[in-house]
């Protein structure tokens, strides 16, 4: 994520925070002109159009906060459970945004069902991360959510989201769909797989 990107997320943040809060049409006149100017800093560092970015700028309303994407690490006989992206053809672990009224648990547990046929129950949170540290850039603001997974049953299915399902050893990864999911993450689970007491991590 570059600098300017990076600048212009803060200021867009600013400035819907600010609409939201403004009392007097003086102040509602400059902030939108802020979230203007981010959405041309974002689009030009995004190498995005910019009606599109001022679409994404609009849809959030009020006090501007962080996006969640949930993940679901799920093991049996040694291999993770993947499956492959109709998106972009790649490989990551079963998950996406979470829902307004779901548990995190329970969005983690949807998304398994939904992508890949199987059921699981959620019963550790891996780690809480900002997407920004370990992925390639994006319009979004994200806090990843990863959860270990126990497999309880169901069969593999794919969706309209998914082409494909699988199970992977870790040195036997397909193409990741590294907006999704990283080769270093998925070593970490199967860390935390191996070794239960290992603590949560985060940032």
């Amino acid at each position: 994520m570059s600098k300017q990107a990076e600048w212009a997320k803060r200021i867009a943040a600013l400035a819907k925070t600010g609409l939201h809060y403004a009392q007097v049409h003086y102040d509602e006149e400059r902030y939108r002109q802020l979230l203007d100017i981010a959405a041309e800093m974002l689009a030009d560092a995004a190498e995005s159009d910019m009606a599109r970015v001022k679409l994404m700028l609009g849809a959030d309303d009020g006090y501007i906060t962080p996006k969640v994407d949930v993940r679901g690490a799920v093991f049996r006989e040694g291999k993770i459970l993947l499956v492959r992206e109709a998106a972009d053809g790649r490989w990551t672990l079963p998950g996406g945004w979470a829902d307004v009224g779901d548990a995190p648990s329970e969005a983690v547990e949807r998304e398994i069902r939904e992508e890949s046929g199987y059921e699981a129950k959620a019963v550790k949170v891996l780690a809480l991360e900002d997407r920004k540290r370990r992925h390639p850039p994006s319009l979004n603001e994200v806090y990843k959510v990863a959860f270990l997974c126990e497999l309880v049953g169901g069969a593999a299915r794919t969706s309209a989201e998914t082409t494909a399902v699988g199970w992977y050893g870790v040195e036997e990864l397909p193409p990741l769909s590294e907006s999704r999911v990283t080769r270093g993450q998925i070593e970490r689970w199967f860390r935390h797989w191996r070794r239960p007491e290992l603590p949560t991590e985060f940032d």
